[in-house]
């Protein structure tokens, strides 16, 4: 069976796997794909060996089975209401809007619909998954971002904080991970992702730095609970286009897709 595969924007995540699947991965085919400058996506598809539609955002759900989401966060609704009444598998990458919306969750019961979240950044959502079948004591993540990163972020703008010519690492927030999605919600869905693989959104801990030090987008997670103890850091390499986005996260929406066709998956 062939799954067909319809992707929401063209940027640093959805760009590299519409490429992939362009080359040609068994089961799977891309149809359609619908991005903010339709001029631009035909010419970044233009090179494409099987060519798929254009379509509106709207539309897009009626036209695979399978939706990828990278939209800016202002989008996501646009997208993810559709799919979801479409009873369609949703792969959502900017899941810090799930947060305001979690009657979506409940909608997607009730249509069919799967709601998806790549492993992306961080290599051990099934550990924390696993753990929340016990007791969590505390789920702790501190990010590390080259301020560059960070500078469009809407908190660091509201703010007048000036990271141009940043010297020492500067704690830009501290807090739950609810609150950080309101506050940075282009760069911490790494984060509400864990936590939702976790104790929620309420009961983990994060923090964000901007880091002058760093050239890669740095994390580490620290887990505390009556099943493991776990801590970890990962150093994901920024991607040109977009330093807000790191280089495994259009990776690991390839595995997710991958997986959805394999006869042997590997992990939870």
């Amino acid at each position: 069976m062939t799954l067909t595969v319809a992707i929401a924007g063209l940027g640093a995540v959805c760009r590299p796997v519409a490429e992939w699947l362009d080359q040609g991965v068994p089961g799977l085919t891309l149809t359609a794909i619908s991005a903010g400058n339709e001029a631009r996506a035909h010419e970044r598809i233009a090179h494409f060996k099987h060519k798929p539609k254009v379509v509106p955002l709207a539309e897009l759900a009626q036209h695979a089975d399978i939706i990828v989401e990278g939209l800016p966060p202002a989008l996501y609704f646009d997208l993810a209401e559709p799919v979801i009444e479409a009873g369609k598998v949703f792969v959502s990458v900017t899941v810090t809007r799930l947060l305001e919306r979690p009657e979506l969750i409940e909608r997607a019961r009730e249509t069919g619909a799967k709601i998806i979240v790549p492993t992306g950044a961080l290599a051990a959502f099934d550990a924390v998954r696993a753990a929340s079948y016990g007791t969590i004591h505390s789920l702790v993540m501190a990010t590390r971002k080259p301020p560059k990163g960070l500078v469009k972020a809407p908190f660091v703008v509201e703010q007048g904080i000036d990271l141009s010519d940043l010297k020492e690492p500067m704690c830009l927030y501290k807090g739950t991970v609810r609150d950080a999605a309101a506050k940075f919600p282009a760069n911490v869905n790494v984060a509400v992702a864990l936590s939702l693989a976790g104790p929620g959104p309420d009961n983990t801990s994060y923090e964000i730095w901007a880091d002058p030090a760093v050239d890669r987008n740095t994390h580490s997670v620290t887990l505390d609970s009556d099943s493991t103890h776990l801590e970890f850091t990962i150093a994901g390499v920024p991607t040109e286009e977009n330093p807000a986005t790191g280089k495994l996260t259009p990776l690991a929406v390839m595995a997710t897709l991958d997986a959805m066709v394999q006869p042997l998956k590997i992990g939870s």
